[in-house]
């Protein structure tokens, strides 16, 4: 590092220093002008927001914010990335995932910026027998291959190893990801599997293909369970200790069963929390290794989150996706695989697998990404998020290995039940608009033209159950669209608007929005009689409901409404049925909107 001379020129120089009761001070005041009585700590809690996992994200962090030293690129705990040069540097490797055999997509990929592929095969995928034609053409020793095939994972590596052999590939040549994971598939269907084909597997790479990685620890399937960002991690670290277990019992060094032993992680549009879940993952595999004699890099596969993809308005999965790429790249991930904007809809089509393959291309090549060693390295918030989030990971890992390990905690049902309660708060969050889904729960589009694609294999089902963070809104507007199917016309709700535009745009910008993710059809020009609505919410200032609210509503009593909704805090308005509100549970609301609108 350089050390530039003291020149005597402080650039604070003319400012007093700052402390951090001073700003503590500015915030109270702030508070204040909107009644708000806090002081002190008090006002930094009024700002701060709570995570899942017991964690809180404050307004302000400094370096009191202590964390741990999180050492160097390359070196234990490795948390600013498994290789001396950083994670980033040099860009990830761009691994597109395909379920259908479809040879064509396979290569357009790799002549576009692809790196390796990612191969779905057997129960919801590619036929094992179709593998050789799927990889025509495709160079071996070029282009890395990480197969998940399941229960079908011997039949599947066999058929990779007898291709590779038959184009002469050099067995030191071959790389990629065998994919054995028997936790995975238990977890994903319920069906356990014999742990000794993974172990043998292992043994054949460790021993003849050096470039090859026989296992994934796979934490998509408590991501896509509605597991939060420590599940994730506790699940991810007790399965990567079970197969150490079976390796290092099936004659392999813990160093050499480490190096079989890829992770996989979701990676979401909440950035921070991704960045600091990888390079908290690194540090507890870091950990892990280490007390077993042999501190190791963990390899990180990033895939953006199946769960925040959405149907609906599904261009919006772009920018989700950037977003999520991003955090992956920052975070560390060695692979980081961009599921297209559509892979909602069905099968990706050429131009969603090219958006997705371009996205990490962008952020590489012209964003200059990869030219920085962890980027997030270094700041306070990342460095104390990191820490808190591998300590609540660590705790999970606890009670999960309390309980037996992996294998016993998904068998008695613990793992479902953690997860299952988390997804629970978070679905309450979601139905109350707290957490908004852009083009579902937030700005829907009603006249939207539907993207449709071929529908995809099914994938493999049994155990923990994949949730998607729009499906009770979508689950609203897919009655709306059958009613507007069956009878040529969605529900309809009148905005009836009370005085100036000053007083009543914000209200009924809300409730436009509100009803409209429902698949309710807004109507604000007219009379209620000729809306060809059956229920009417009123919409304006506080001030005004006071004069005005319970006349109004009366008359439109008069007019034939069965039902008067208010766009704004319960009150005591005569009339008005139902209140809504920022924070009011939207699906429920709306979901008996449609029950009461006949709309089935």
């Amino acid at each position: 590092m350089t050390v530039l001379p003291d020149d005597g020129l402080s650039l604070a120089a003319e400012f007093p220093e700052a402390s951090h009761e001073q700003w503590q001070r500015l915030v109270e005041g702030v508070l204040r002008k909107s009644g708000k009585e806090v002081s002190g700590a008090g006002a930094e809690d009024a700002l701060s927001t709570p995570l899942e996992d017991g964690l809180t994200t404050r307004p302000l962090y400094t370096s009191r914010d202590t964390a741990p030293d999180p050492g160097l690129p390359g070196f234990a705990p490795f948390v600013r990335g498994g290789r001396p040069e950083g994670g980033t540097v040099g860009g990830w490797d761009v691994r597109q995932r395909h379920t259908a055999a479809d040879n064509g997509a396979v290569l357009a990929d790799l002549e576009n910026g692809v790196t390796s592929l990612w191969l779905t095969v057997g129960e919801g995928g590619i036929p094992v027998s179709s593998l050789g034609d799927v990889l025509g053409g495709v160079y071996l020793d070029l282009a890395p291959v990480a197969l998940e095939a399941g229960d079908e994972v011997e039949p599947a590596a066999r058929e990779l190893l007898r291709l590779a052999e038959a184009r002469g590939v050099a067995p030191e040549a071959l790389r990629g990801t065998l994919g054995a994971d028997p936790l995975g598939l238990e977890a994903r269907t319920g069906r356990s599997s014999d742990p000794a084909v993974a172990a043998g597997l292992a043994r054949r790479c460790a021993d003849g293909h050096p470039g090859l990685r026989a296992l994934v620890a796979d934490a998509l399937p408590y991501h896509e369970a509605g597991g939060s960002a420590a599940q994730e991690l506790g699940c991810s670290l007790a399965t990567g200790v079970a197969y150490l277990r079976e390796l290092t019992g099936a004659g392999l060094g813990v160093a050499e069963a480490a190096g079989q032993i890829e992770f996989r992680y979701g990676a979401t549009a909440d950035q921070f929390l991704t960045i600091a879940k990888l390079r908290a993952a690194r540090r507890l595999w870091a950990r892990v290794t280490e007390v077993c004699g042999a501190p190791a890099a963990q390899r990180q596969h990033a895939v953006t989150s199946p769960v925040m993809l959405t149907p609906r308005d599904p261009w919006v999965n772009m920018l989700r996706a950037t977003v999520a790429t991003l955090a992956a790249g920052v975070g560390g991930a060695d692979a980081v695989t961009v599921l297209p904007f559509d892979h909602a809809l069905g099968l990706p089509d050429a131009f969603g697998r090219r958006i997705a393959r371009n996205t990490s291309t962008i952020l590489v090549e012209e964003s200059h990404l990869s030219r920085v060693i962890d980027p997030a390295g270094g700041s306070w918030y990342v460095e104390r998020l990191t820490d808190e989030l591998a300590h609540a990971g660590w705790e999970f890992f606890q009670e999960i290995e309390r309980a037996g390990g992996q294998a016993a905690a998904l068998r008695s049902g613990l793992v479902g039940e953690r997860l299952a309660a988390t997804w629970a708060v978070r679905r309450t969050r979601l139905a109350e608009r707290r957490e908004p889904i852009t083009g579902v729960s937030e700005f829907p589009y009603l006249d939207e033209k539907p993207v449709v694609r071929a529908p995809a294999p099914e994938p493999p089902s049994g155990g923990l159950p994949r949730v998607r963070r729009d499906e009770e809104f979508e689950a609203l507007r897919a009655r709306s669209d059958a009613h507007l199917a069956a009878t040529g016309a969605r529900p309809r709700v009148y905005l009836a608007a009370l005085g100036p535009a000053a007083a009543h745009t914000a209200r009924l910008t809300f409730a436009a929005n509100l009803f409209q993710a429902g698949g309710v059809e807004p109507v604000t020009g007219g009379s209620f009689a000729d809306s060809g609505a059956r229920e009417a919410c009123l919409c304006s200032s506080d001030a005004l409901y006071e004069e005005r609210a319970a006349d109004r509503a009366g008359e439109l009593r008069a007019e034939g409404a069965s039902q008067v909704f208010l766009a704004g805090r319960p009150g005591q308005y005569q009339g008005v049925d139902t209140y809504v509100f920022a924070g009011c549970d939207a699906v429920a609301v709306l979901s008996a909107t449609l029950d009461r609108m006949g709309v089935a």
